[in-house]
């Protein structure tokens, strides 16, 4: 019985002692510079069994999609030699890197961690790419201007760039837009592979409306006209009120809302919602509705546009539930001639039940 616990211990000894070992030539690979446009970039890495026992890789799993590793499957015998290899795909993706990839083996500890970094220099663009909106013959980075929030006393300018693509020179022009809208364009006639800019200077003092406001530019294209050779516009304005005296602060109109939000419950789908905000000038001289805008075409709202020092009138609201399901959370903008809240938000919400 002695003799066969002895062997037992020295066979379990040597089953602790000797297992596979994997040992890297390197676990970090630097590609140095790559360029976007030579495609996926191959590291090796080597490895050897310096153990007693067969080593068999697991898995290997890197830890993003951009790097597709393969590696030595068969088991490799104590002092054999083996590879990964990790092949990273630079597109789309300019600048330094430094990714990890997880080797699982039957070794202690189970997982090898090796590191693949570099630099990717972006290729260069194609004219698509740098002006992605086609107009007959240029092409433009964008066609839309957003002037962000402005007084209505300001005036802003921005611009657009765009390219002729054609063998000829392009002259472009505006044949609609609005008035506060004045546009100039440098050069006025550019020859073919040359960029032009159109410059757009939006005057809020010039447009009679509060809140946003969204409209087009139309234009001529070597006289051609296209309703797609247009470019959008658009701009929150905001009335200014630092030019009010103290005085005219003091008598100012002050608008206040009885209640702000309208939960309608739960509704079939289809059927409508009716409420009634109730809007009072508590200032003592007119309070006027400059503007009021629902988040979506299924509120309507119906209002008076002036309330009398002391008035209330009502600012009736209807939402509109056909074609909606489940949570509505809708807005309601109010933007009047009170200096020191000139918005206010109004909520409709509930629950549209489908049938």
């Amino acid at each position: 019985m002695k003799y066969f616990l002895t062997v037992a211990f020295a066979l379990f000894t040597l089953l602790l002692v000797a297992q596979p070992k994997i040992e890297f030539t390197e676990t970090d690979y630097d590609y140095g510079t790559i360029k976007e446009e030579d495609g996926i970039a191959i590291a090796k890495f080597e490895f050897k069994n310096t153990g007693d026992q067969p080593l068999i890789l697991n898995n290997v799993r890197a830890t993003c999609g951009c790097t597709t590793p393969k590696w030595t499957k068969a088991p490799v015998l104590p002092g054999s030699t083996g590879t990964i290899e990790a092949g990273y795909n630079p597109k789309s993706s300019p600048g330094a890197f430094v990714k990890s990839i997880n080797v699982y083996s039957n070794t202690q500890p189970s997982v090898t961690v090796l590191r693949i970094r570099g630099t990717v220099t972006p290729r260069e663009k194609t004219i698509e790419e740098k002006y992605p909106r086609a107009m007959g013959a240029i092409r433009m980075k964008t066609n839309y201007v957003s002037f962000g929030s402005m007084l209505n006393s300001d005036e802003k300018t921005d611009e657009l760039l765009y390219v002729n693509t054609s063998d000829e020179p392009v002259k472009v022009e505006v044949y609609r837009s609005p008035e506060h809208i004045k546009v100039k364009f440098e050069p006025k006639t550019v020859e073919p592979g040359k960029e032009g800019k159109m410059i757009i200077t939006y005057d809020a003092s010039g447009k009679d409306i509060y809140g946003y406001a969204s409209e087009r530019i139309y234009l001529t294209i070597n006289g051609e006209k296209a309703n797609t050779y247009s470019v959008g516009t658009s701009v929150t304005i905001k009335e200014d009120f630092s030019k009010l005296t103290a005085e005219e602060l003091a008598n100012a109109p002050v608008a206040e809302f009885d209640d702000k939000v309208f939960d309608f419950g739960t509704i079939k789908q289809g059927d409508k919602a009716e409420h009634v905000f109730k809007l009072t000038n508590n200032g003592k001289t007119d309070l006027i509705i400059r503007n009021v805008r629902a988040s979506c075409g299924c509120t309507a709202v119906k209002h008076e546009n002036v309330i009398k020092p002391g008035g209330t009138t009502n600012v009736s609201v209807v939402f509109n539930s056909r074609g909606k399901r489940n949570r509505q959370n809708k807005s309601i903008t109010v933007i009047t001639n009170d200096p020191k809240n000139s918005t206010i938000i109004l909520r409709v919400m509930g629950t549209v039940k489908v049938n």
